[in-house]
Parts: C-alpha cells; structure tokens; sequence
C-alpha cells in the first residue's frame, strides 16, 4: 500500500523515538543541502527531516524545493536543536511533485492577507490559513455535536427557493430563461416564468427559517447549517455575498429560552474549538497581538484574542432591551462628541455596527444580547409585543464584530401574523404553505440565525471576513 504515512502531528506531539516512519508532505524550506521543513497541513509546525551530507544524489537535492511535495521513510530520532524534540532521518527521499521555485507564489517570508487572497487557491499553505481553517473545522464539528446531543434533528432546507424570508428583495435570480431579452413576457411588460425550469420566478435561498419552522411543528427541535446568498453589493469587511447559517427553530420556546439556548451554544463551540485546537489559537493570539501593535494605541484592543475568548465563555453575556440601549446610546459622551456616524437622537432608529460595538467594547465589556426592537425594523414573522409597538426580537453583539446572532420568538397567532403580512405587503397566497403552519396546531416557538463565517472571525481574531471563508463571494469577485 502506497499510503503507510504517520501525521506529522502525531510524530511532534508524541514521545516516541527510535523507530521507522513514513511521511509526506510539502517542503517548506530546504537549508545547508541536508534540512528539510516538512509540513503536511495535520500541525503549524514543520518535522526537520535530516538528509545527512552526501547521502543522496545531487539531482534530488535540486528538486527540494519551497512546495515540492515528497515522501520521506527513515528513523524517528531525538533532535539535538531547538524547537522541536524529534526529527526523521531519512533513508528514501521521493518527489511525488515538483515545485518550480521561481514560479511559487509563497515563498518563505511574511506575506500580506491581500496578496494572499489573490491567490486563495494556495493559502491554505500558509501557517495563519492552515489555523483558520482548522479552527473553522472544528468549530463545523462542535454545531452538529451540540444540537445531536441535544435530540435535535439536523434538517437539510433547500438552496433554491420562491419566498424571500427577509423580504429584503436582494436575491440572486436562478433560471434557465434566455438572457438576451426573448425570453416571454406579460402584457404589462414583466417576464413570463411559465416556460422557465420551475415554472415560476426562483432564487437562491437568503435563510432556511421558514422551511424549518416547518419541520419544528412536527419534530419540535431541529436546526439547519448551509449556505446562504445575499446579492448586496457590500464591499466591507463583515460581508460575502455567499456564506453558511446555522439555524435552530424550536417549538414551544419563547424569547428567553431562545436567548438561553443561543448563549450556551455560543459558549460550548467556542470552548470546544478552544479545548481542539489549543495551538492554532495561540499562534492566531500572536498574529493578532503583533497587528495590534502596529495600531495607535487608542485603536488598540484592551484584551488578547485568548483573553476575549475566555471572557465568553466564562461570563454571563449582559441581557437589555433596544429601548434601555437607546438610552445608553444617547446619553453616551461617544455621541455627544458626535463621534459616531450616525448620532443617535430618538428611539426607533435601527443600530449600527459602530453602536453595536460601543455597547460590547465600551458600555459593557462583555457580549450584549438585545431584546425587544421596534416592529417597524423587523422582520414581519416576529411576534408582536403587548405593547403593540415592538417585537420579541433578539440579537447578540460580539466584540470586534458586533451583530453575531439574529432571532425571535416567532408570530404563532394567525390574525397577528396576516396582519403584519398586510401592513408589509407581502402576500398571502405565496406564503399560504407557511400559514398552514399557524392553522394547525400552531404553539409558541422560536429560533435564530448564526452567521458562520463572522463566528469564526470571532474565535480567529481576523479582521477580514473574506479571510475564514475558503473561497469568499463578493462583490465582483467569484474566482475558483
């Protein structure tokens, strides 16, 4: 059998010597003709192959360059250097894949995350991407570990959907329709889907909450994790226009257990990944430490990413309404000074990124969840407060990064819900499907969204969200 490999983080992290292995991997650097970094993407950290001096033939020795794939076979000894404890002493040498070293575009020096992600096809090579993607790896494994152990029922909703649960409006169109304008069309000029592929106008999905709404009226807990599509035209450093939700809908929750179950699942995958991957967050801590640093100090974070990280997990997150936020907000020298963008002057406003970190970062130093929005900014599956004005809506602020999670306890009344609808515009008879829901056998239910992608921003301390994605969507750019 071809593949007999040991992981080269199996070989670092145990303490075993004296024995014959195989490895493979890419060669990282290749110094004085007889050292060999090899790394094989299991760990950060490189296993010092040694060739030993006139051992082997010129002409491979040339073919060890940065990015050659090879495999090694030799003996695993105690290392006399420093930094690591073991390395291989190598028998066989084979390149299973040569690497022009002119033309490589990671040669071993620092890089910046722009150039990287012109090349997002290769950066996994890289130590902080390798950690990123670890860590995201692990954090994936934690949702579904979470919601199994507690009964839930993972439901796959579909990709490509006709109802917009925001109502937003910014979807991406699916159709097999030509583009060249021949396509049918009405009589009042707009385009006929009847000969499209579904018969009917189709997007891809912004959020799977309706459809499991759906299933939550039969299995009681279940939660999606896929992705979702958003054709905003948003070139910032919290947005793609492809990303992954998860999405927990629960019958017979309301609003504070819904707030309960969204902070314990936030604190149990932050911890799992913490437990998992110890040594890619301490190496994403260092990177981060040393980009803070080049910041003025005032710009500068008070707390480390490792710091931050414990903070969740070990403190209660601060519970408020918008309304009592409204108020810290105004009376906040931040906007006396006029230093926010947008100045707040009255309740109703919809918060800002900018407001939403000044609650986390300044006010309360801890993560922020916010009950009770105005209904007038909300979205109109929400269910309607006593006071008629707003809505039991929630969403946790995360530092850094500001809104982590959106949710609700859901409009289960017909006569409220339809009525909201009306006030909306939305019509009834396309979303007759989900009012069936509220017609038989409704019960009080909740659930939320979790944007994936600025979760792992979060746990990674990576200031971009392009950068946690493997391969981001945005704006004018759909490479790969």
């Amino acid at each position: 059998m071809f593949n007999k490999r040991i992981k080269i983080k199996e070989l670092l992290t145990a303490d075993k010597v004296n024995f014959d292995a195989t490895v493979m991997g890419w060669v990282r650097t290749f110094r004085n003709n007889q050292f060999i970094a090899l790394n094989d993407g299991s760990t950060n950290n490189n296993l010092q192959i040694v060739t030993g001096l006139g051992v082997f033939d010129e002409k491979i020795l040339k073919r060890l360059t940065t990015g050659a794939c090879i495999k090694v076979t030799g003996e695993i000894i105690a290392s006399l250097g420093k930094g690591q404890k073991v390395e291989l002493k190598a028998a066989t040498i084979e390149i299973l894949g040569d690497s022009d070293a002119e033309k490589f575009p990671l040669q071993p020096k620092k890089h910046s995350l722009e150039f990287l992600r012109e090349i997002a096809h290769l950066r996994f090579r890289t130590n902080t991407f390798s950690a990123i993607f670890r860590v995201r790896h692990s954090l994936a494994f934690a949702v579904h570990k979470f919601f199994n152990d507690k009964g839930f029922v993972y439901l796959h909703t579909p990709i490509i959907t006709a109802s917009d649960a925001e109502g937003a409006g910014e979807m991406f169109r699916v159709t097999t329709l030509p583009l060249d304008g021949s396509a049918l069309k009405n009589e009042d000029g707009s385009i006929n889907y009847k000969d499209d592929f579904f018969g009917r106008s189709t997007n891809l999905t912004v959020s799977g909450q309706l459809e499991g709404e759906l299933a939550a009226m039969a299995f009681s807990d279940i939660y999606t994790f896929g992705p979702t599509f958003r054709a905003e035209n948003s070139n910032t450093t919290r947005h793609l226009a492809e990303f992954w939700m998860i999405e927990p809908e629960v019958a017979f929750n309301d609003l504070e257990d819904n707030m309960n179950l969204a902070e314990e699942f936030i604190r149990y995958i932050i911890k799992y990944a913490m437990e998992q991957n110890k040594e890619d967050l301490e190496f994403l801590a260092q990177r981060l430490t040393e980009e803070e640093n080049q910041k003025p100090l005032v710009e500068r974070s008070e707390m480390s990413l490792l710091d931050k990280l414990n903070f969740v997990v070990n403190n209660d997150f601060e519970r408020l309404t918008y309304t009592e936020a409204i108020e810290i907000l105004r009376e906040s020298n931040h906007n006396k000074k006029k230093k926010f963008n947008y100045l707040i002057d009255g309740w109703g406003v919809d918060l800002q990124s900018e407001h939403e970190r000044y609650l986390v970062e300044k006010h309360f130093k801890k993560p922020v969840i916010l009950t009770n929005y105005p209904k007038d900014i909300k979205s109109f599956y929400m269910r309607l407060n006593d006071d008629g004005k707003t809505v039991a809506a929630m969403d946790i602020l995360a530092p850094g990064i500001g809104e982590i999670v959106g949710g609700s306890q859901r409009e289960e009344r017909l006569d409220k819900l339809t009525q909201r609808m009306s006030e909306m515009h939305i019509p009834e008879e396309e979303l007759n499907w989900y009012l069936d829901t509220r017609r038989f056998g409704a019960c009080p239910h909740a659930g939320f969204g979790l944007g994936f992608e600025r979760l792992v921003q979060f746990v990674t301390g990576m200031g971009n969200i392009r950068d946690v994605i493997p391969f981001p969507r945005y704006p004018k750019s759909a490479e790969f």
